[in-house]
């Protein structure tokens, strides 16, 4: 895989719990990038991603694009529903939702309680309880 300058890529699965994430890097150094995910407690079967960032001097080379792309194919091969609460994820899924269904993707919007949860987990990650 490549970036639009033609840097070769790679794209890691961490799903270290309660927060895992595909992270992107070059193949020469640590990651610049990561989607950041959680596996719904409440509905098996369901991935909520709520966080994409891109290390600011790496913009511009498609590298958000090819970790939604990534997430979305890995959601399909795991049978998973994918939960957009991430802007990045709900615009991609809002252009091309139909693209991604009839691929064998399945997802549903994000609600309050989603948004709760990821709130919720994420400040006891930064808080360290």
């Amino acid at each position: 895989m490549t970036d639009r300058t033609g840097a070769a890529v790679t794209i890691r699965f961490d799903d270290t719990s309660p927060i895992g994430a595909y992270t992107i890097g070059f193949d020469d150094g640590a990651p610049v990038g990561k989607a950041e995910f959680m596996d719904s407690p409440v509905q098996r079967g369901e991935r909520i991603f709520f966080h994409t960032e891109v290390d600011e001097e790496f913009g511009g080379r498609g590298l958000a694009g090819l970790l939604v792309r990534e997430a979305l194919a890995d959601s399909i091969r795991r049978n998973l529903t994918l939960v957009p609460v991430c802007p990045l994820f709900a615009r991609h899924l809002k252009a091309h939702g139909d693209e991604f269904v009839a691929a064998g993707g399945a997802f549903r919007r994000a609600n309050r309680d989603d948004v709760a949860l990821v709130t919720r987990v994420a400040r006891a990650r930064r808080d360290g309880t």
